[in-house]
């Protein structure tokens, strides 16, 4: 039963990996028509609307013990959106992927600045090699037009971190499923006012996409939360990381878009150090309420 769970786990994680390769590729697609900051709003209200069904069933899931925390995590969590989303219309897709793998090492580096979680060799050396992989990426791109938008995304991918730092401290208190309907909720009505500002009409077709890029939004982190309850980190963490060749992919065929090979071989220093920043924590079972993804 284990491994079957095990295994259910895995290919959530790819059916996460999927969906969040789509996610950045509506973003790029929309790229001049709807602006970042719309982008954020219709992402967090379609998303909310998915979760209706769930609210109709179970509403004592708005029950929480925690206020000003949601309010804080959803500001960080617009940013953590709006910065992706600049990032993915001005640079390659693929080298904004590659670059929000930092999160990881970012939350490991904050667990031990701020939680005492002391990192053991293997997690230390894991932490060393994600952080060199991000400035083999980075490197070129110094001095560039591209080079602000690539450091947005490392924004965006510190403070994805510090959201999930936030969520080992609120999911003793909440359930994941409590905690992404809040910060929905929260998020929905934060991003309204300066959505107004940016505000263009979406076509049918741009609405349409617009409501499953929300939906689908909401189904991944759903998504990650329940594969992380059927498997160790260790063995979804290194799944998540198939987003990257597909992303690489689709913006070769749709936006003919050839990452440079800094991109590839910082990737993969990347992947290496996320192989054994996970395996560090091995045996390990991680909250679903730790899960924070796109």
């Amino acid at each position: 039963m284990k491994d079957h769970a095990a295994l259910a786990g895995i290919l959530i994680m790819g059916a996460v990996a999927v969906g969040t390769a789509l996610d950045a590729a509506i973003v790029r697609l929309l790229a001049g028509e709807i602006h970042p900051v719309m982008l954020t709003f219709t992402r967090t209200l379609f998303g909310l609307l998915a979760l209706v069904p769930f609210l109709v069933r179970r509403p004592e899931i708005l029950r929480t013990r925690a206020r000003f925390s949601h309010v804080l995590r959803a500001a960080l969590k617009l940013g953590s959106l709006m910065t992706l989303f600049v990032a993915l219309q001005n640079a390659p897709l693929a080298t904004v992927t590659a670059i929000s793998f930092a999160a990881p090492f970012f939350l490991a580096l904050g667990a031990w600045l701020f939680l005492g979680e002391v990192p053991g060799l293997s997690r230390l050396t894991g932490l060393i090699l994600g952080f060199v992989g991000i400035l083999v990426i980075l490197a070129p791109a110094i001095g560039v037009a591209q080079g602000s938008a690539l450091l947005l995304a490392v924004a965006s991918a510190l403070m994805t971190a510090l959201i999930q730092l936030m969520l080992k401290v609120m999911g003793r208190a909440d359930s994941a499923l409590t905690l992404v309907t809040w910060n929905l909720i929260v998020c929905t009505v934060l991003a309204l006012v300066p959505a107004t500002w940016f505000w263009t009409w979406p076509t049918a077709w741009q609405w349409a996409i617009l409501a499953v890029q929300g939906a689908m939004g909401t189904l991944c982190q759903l998504g990650v939360t329940r594969a992380l309850q059927l498997a160790d980190a260790s063995l979804v963490a290194p799944v998540d990381f198939l987003r990257l060749p597909m992303v690489a992919l689709i913006g070769w065929v749709a936006f003919g878009q050839v990452p440079a090979s800094a991109t590839y071989w910082g990737g993969a220093i990347v992947f290496i150090g996320i192989l054994v920043l996970t395996a560090g924590a091995r045996g390990l079972r991680t909250s679903g309420a730790d899960a924070e993804p796109l």
